[in-house]
């Protein structure tokens, strides 16, 4: 089996992980927070390193799963970070959300030390890391893709090769842009619903198998009917996402409107103290407003 280091244990690096270990795949990870490597490795069977370092000095392929751009650049090239471990040939997948600009300086550096990267962020949100069924867009060299596609099976429903690196993160991008609008329909929707004395869940009921019909309304409708909004991918994380979404879209000289009304509508949200509500709470500011 292909020896692996897993670096972001977050909400979704932990069971992504996890799926890669239960193919029988010798794991090593780090955690900025020990105790959450801890856990998985009480969980999994896998070692804990104490450096993003050690955690590559033994694997074929090095996967990270972190925040933002800041947070990639250190596990990668920080004072104990992933190229002072790296051996030659080696190859790093980030599933990490972050700009195309730092996923190709990232290629370029470690191409100078002979090793191959690949941006392939996901989507599918927590529920598709546990389940192992999440989309990857990725970016890079088509041979390394078939070397590293079986092994990311582990933990997708559909891997898709974009083009050169950075063509994940900018594919990403527009899964960004879709899911925000199409957000803000559907709890526009359920909030008129609710205002002209219709019964949401048999208004959902009744149009969510034509042509209004979406994942967002499927899988949110009746979380977002309860006033929960504990179940998915945060606020505060969309609003980091969309952020990029607006830089790239200076660098390609384009106009946004919709994107930009929508991030303005979750800052509301944060405002409210909603920040790490999911992001179907943009219901919850029509309901203030």
């Amino acid at each position: 089996m292909t020896s692996l280091s897993f670096i972001g244990l977050g909400t979704m690096g932990y069971p992504m992980a996890g799926h890669l270990a239960r193919k029988g795949h010798p794991v090593s990870v780090f955690n900025r927070t020990q105790a959450k490597a801890e856990a998985w490795c009480r969980e999994y069977k896998g070692t804990s390193s104490p450096s993003p370092a050690t955690a590559a000095r033994s694997a074929d392929v090095i996967f990270t799963c972190v925040g933002n751009d800041q947070d990639l650049r250190e596990v990668v090239l920080g004072e104990n970070g992933i190229i002072h471990g790296l051996k030659k040939g080696a190859v790093l997948v980030d599933h990490s959300t972050v700009s195309a600009e730092v996923s190709r300086e990232l290629a370029q550096i470690l191409h100078r030390q002979d090793v191959f990267f690949m941006d392939a962020p996901v989507s599918g949100g927590q529920q598709g890391a546990e389940n192992g069924q999440l989309s990857i867009m990725c970016g890079g060299d088509e041979s390394i893709f078939e070397r590293v596609k079986t092994v990311m099976q582990s933990y997708a429903k559909a891997i898709t090769l974009m083009g050169p690196v950075g063509s994940g993160q900018l594919t990403k991008m527009v899964n960004q842009i879709c899911i925000a609008g199409l957000v803000q329909g559907l709890s526009e929707g359920l909030y008129f619903a609710e205002k002209a004395g219709l019964d949401p869940k048999k208004v959902i009921d009744a149009i969510s198998q034509g042509a209004a019909s979406s994942w967002q309304m499927l899988n949110r409708h009746k979380t977002m009917i309860a006033h929960q909004y504990e179940h998915g991918f945060a606020v505060n994380w969309m609003r980091k996402d969309l952020s990029i979404c607006k830089e790239e879209a200076e660098r390609l000289h384009i106009h946004l409107p919709v994107t930009e009304l929508v991030d303005s509508f979750y800052a509301e949200v944060q405002d409210m103290g909603g920040g790490r509500w999911d992001t179907s709470s943009l219901l919850a500011r029509l309901k203030k407003t």
